[in-house]
């Protein structure tokens, strides 16, 4: 089963969250990783791999990090990341990929 990485004072559900893209900057209580996934949701690529890079150990952000590569349309980069995740290619939309793993770290 994933980790959730949220915090007792970011609780917010997935619907929140999807609230929280319209506004200038992330909320400043986001884990590391819902805060990239924050920026991946708004286009902002190299914010969100900043992020990514800084937490290889970590499968979720290695999940992650796939992921970016997936949406930039590097996939031999992305086959990489997924494979350090332990996860196959996904065969849903880069927007399905995003919320799943939104939701994994978000309650509700």
């Amino acid at each position: 089963m994933l980790a959730n990485y949220y915090s007792a004072t970011n609780a917010m559900t997935y619907t929140e969250f999807l609230a929280t893209q319209t506004q200038p900057q992330p909320p400043a209580d986001l884990s590391p990783l819902l805060e990239a996934l924050w920026y991946a949701g708004r286009d902002e690529w190299h914010l969100a791999h900043s992020i990514a890079q800084d937490n290889e150990h970590d499968p979720l952000h290695n999940w992650l990090h796939a992921f970016l590569h997936r949406q930039e349309g590097d996939q031999g980069n992305a086959a990489y990341w997924y494979r350090r995740a332990h996860r196959s290619q996904p065969t849903v939309s880069l927007r399905r990929e995003w919320e799943e793993l939104v939701r994994t770290q978000l309650p509700g």
